[in-house]
């Protein structure tokens, strides 16, 4: 599939700011089932973008902006072509080992009740792989998804599940918590998704996990969809929590978002989502 995607954040500022520091994770990693045909940032500032990793091997960006300014615009915009690979993830950087991704974050403590959630999913001990498919039909079962902002403050696992409605990125901290909780390391990732239908779907932002399966490797879990990533997935970046993905850090006001994504196959007709959220 080849997919087209237009990604504009506009960030708004105190008045009078001055010096601002930004960090863009908004770039694309070619990876088996993904290359990037065409991929270019724009800027509605005049300054220059410093190319690096992180440490989890995503593309960003950084660039400082001298004020005064009362808003910034970033735009992110190009092409991707994608194949089905059953949700298995291949050929990506990896810098740790899977065992790092045992490791809990303040979004994805577990209480009593993700505890008991873990527990109770209905798969033998020793297939880790059944593990993790019950357990992503177990939250999707068990939280609701509503639309949410990627960009805004994630809920964090408890929350989300104590709620029992929320937005994707908040259904994946439920997932990557209880994940871990079993042995099972398990990690947060941004990027999008196409529409099924390009004649009158919506594409998005999204969020979703992945988690590593012994002699298979890492696995994509959607569960606020129920489903492992399919050729309509674009993987953008990788963290341990809905925090280190996030597209653009830095200290302002609301944040406004829009994507457009398409399937190139399709007649040319934009689908597009908009969110609200605070950085």
């Amino acid at each position: 599939m080849r997919i087209r995607i237009r990604h504009e954040i506009t960030q708004r500022f105190e008045p009078g700011t001055r010096n601002m520091a930004v960090t863009v994770r908004m770039t694309p990693r070619a990876h088996e089932g993904q290359f990037i045909l065409r991929w270019a940032l724009d800027l509605n500032s005049d300054c220059r973008l410093h190319p690096q990793e992180d440490a989890f091997g995503n593309l960003c960006h950084t660039f400082s902006v001298d004020g005064p300014a009362d808003h910034l615009t970033v735009c992110a915009e190009g092409e991707i072509e994608t194949q089905d690979t059953t949700g298995i993830v291949r050929g990506t950087v990896e810098r740790f080992p899977p065992s790092l991704f045992l490791r809990q974050t303040d979004l994805t403590e577990v209480d009593a009740a993700l505890a008991a959630l873990a527990a109770d999913i209905e798969a033998p001990a020793d297939d880790p792989l059944a593990q993790l498919h019950a357990l992503m039909v177990k939250v999707h079962e068990t939280v609701e998804e509503q639309d949410g902002p990627t960009l805004g403050d994630p809920l964090s696992a408890a929350e989300a599940l104590k709620a029992g409605t929320a937005c994707a990125g908040s259904i994946a901290h439920v997932f990557t918590a209880a994940a871990r909780h079993l042995g099972l390391p398990a990690r947060h990732i941004s990027g999008y998704v196409a529409p099924e239908d390009s004649e009158d779907g919506e594409g998005e932002a999204r969020h979703w996990a992945e988690a590593h399966v012994p002699k298979i490797g890492w696995v994509s879990f959607d569960a606020g969809r129920n489903i492992c990533g399919t050729e309509n997935y674009v993987r953008l970046a990788v963290g341990l929590d809905a925090v280190g993905v996030q597209a653009l850090r830095s200290t302002g006001l609301d944040v406004e978002e829009r994507i457009s994504a398409l399937d190139g196959r399709a007649p040319q007709k934009l689908a597009q989502a908009q969110s609200q959220g605070q950085n």
